[in-house]
């Protein structure tokens, strides 16, 4: 928040004692916005991407005092370069990222780094920052309020921005100290794990000519939450190039993965039009080929996109995610009974991965052949067993049991897919339609009133910050 203007000024001098709280209120609207609620966020499934940040993640999560099964990475659609933590141990990449990256060992080099975040415990700290930023507030309000109740107008007006200037700058600096903690840890991370921080150099350099190009003054970094970008490179370029693993070269099978994922997440959030003369015809490259699937098919093209893809089965006929995509298309294209041999393939070649196995789901109901819905059925509940997080797949559970009849379940399921999506009044209606049909006290009926309650609980939460 920038200091206030002189209009600003002559408005601060006309504000009565009832309204100071506006200003306290609007330093905690500051600090909220540092970070952009996740749940305001658009967050990218991917099987094989996720199975990919999986693995990239765990030498470094081996290395450091967490446990892999609670580390997760998550993917956010967003063209912004960022990544943060939140949530416990959850690591948040936004898709720009990704995309800015040229090597697995950038994204390494951030992963590295979130950890730190993680491991220093700064999420938690997060609140000591804002405590003292907010009681250098709260005393310059109280002086500056006494002043303009005084009649000094102008001398009330400079104390407010004395004290919001003083308090951002706290906040600011205590941020700058985490971050700097959390470049050492990772740095520690990247070591122990035997990956070279050459990444961690290249990206920050990307962000230091981003830095150049917005203008951003390089003397210093007061006034920023981040250290700048040519600090952290002169600070860590002697750390990585001291470090045995510096000269290391990257896991080749790794970074093909990740160009693949990086092409398919290209082709899937750009303009088709942007990925073709990206990855031109002449390139025949696998992520070039992936990157046009998803281009022919945003275009709606299906047969130039499963023509790409029957290529990268040629050369791959067990590949998973190219059977994955190739059942996909087939399906999106009005074909599910096409699409069927494939997705029922990638769900066994990976040992029923809930994501693919929702799309199968969906790809038997979508037959409208009744010999199919029991398999359906089957496939889902597994799938959500698995990965209870996913609204799609409970919502094609509803929509089997609706075609065999049972509306209670239907509704619960239904419920299950509303809360996820924080349709709270849905969630309440379905859940409560879920418990007149179950018998009471069973596992499904308790699982229907725990929707119902906190659904309750969330939209009242919702009602009172509308107000």
């Amino acid at each position: 928040m920038s200091l206030p203007n002189d209009n600003k000024r002559k408005a601060f001098a006309r504000f009565s004692l009832p309204r100071i709280g506006q200003v306290i209120t609007a330093l905690f609207a500051m600090i909220a916005i540092t970070v952009q609620p996740v749940a305001a966020q658009s967050i990218l499934r991917d099987a094989e991407t996720e199975a990919l940040f999986s693995d990239m993640v765990a030498p470094l999560v081996a290395v450091s005092e967490l446990d892999a099964k609670d580390v997760e990475v998550i993917l956010i659609n967003s063209n912004q370069i960022n990544a943060f933590v939140a949530g416990g141990q959850r690591m948040f990449f936004y898709s720009g990222t990704i995309a800015a990256a040229d090597t697995a060992v950038e994204i390494q080099g951030i992963m590295a780094h979130e950890l730190g975040h993680i491991t220093g415990g700064h999420i938690i700290r997060f609140d000591e920052g804002i405590k003292t930023a907010t009681g250098i507030t709260i005393l310059s309000l109280i002086l500056g309020a006494a002043a303009i109740a005084a009649g000094a107008g102008d001398a009330g007006a400079g104390i407010l921005a004395a004290g919001q200037q003083a308090a951002t700058g706290k906040f600011l600096a205590f941020s700058r100290v985490q971050e700097r903690a959390a470049d050492s840890a990772g740095a520690r991370y990247l070591s122990a794990a035997g990956i070279t921080g050459r990444g961690s150099i290249d990206f920050f350099k990307k962000l230091q000519n981003y830095e150049f190009r917005l203008g951003i003054p390089q003397e210093d970094s007061y006034g920023r939450t981040h250290p700048l970008s040519g600090e952290r490179v002169s600070l860590l370029r002697d750390v990585y190039q001291a470090d045995p693993a510096w000269d290391t070269p990257p896991d080749p099978k790794i970074e093909a993965r990740f160009q693949r994922v990086k092409a398919k997440l290209l082709g899937f959030t750009n303009e088709p039009n942007t990925t073709l003369r990206e990855f031109p015809e002449s390139d025949q490259s696998v992520p070039a080929r992936y990157a046009r699937a998803y281009a022919w098919h945003k275009s709606a093209y299906p047969d130039r996109a499963l023509m790409e893809v029957n290529n990268l089965l040629k050369d791959a006929p067990n590949d998973p995610y190219f059977l994955e995509l190739h059942g996909q298309i087939l399906l999106e294209s009005g074909r599910p009974d096409e699409a069927l041999e494939s997705l029922r393939k990638a769900v066994r070649l990976t040992n029923n991965q809930p994501l693919i196995a929702s799309l199968f789901g969906h790809a038997l109901i979508a037959t409208e052949d009744e010999t199919h819905f029991a398999e359906a059925q089957r496939v889902l509940k597994a799938a959500v067993v698995k990965d209870n997080r996913n609204p799609f797949a409970w919502y094609q559970l509803g929509v089997v049991y609706s075609q065999q009849g049972d509306t209670a379940r239907a509704q619960l399921a239904t419920a299950e897919s509303a809360l996820l999506q924080r349709n709270y009044g849905s969630a309440i209606r379905s859940s409560q339609i879920a418990m007149a049909g179950i018998k009471e006290n069973t596992p499904e009926w308790i699982r229907a009133q725990d929707i119902s309650l906190i659904a309750k609980n969330e939209f009242e939460r919702s009602d009172q910050r509308r107000r």
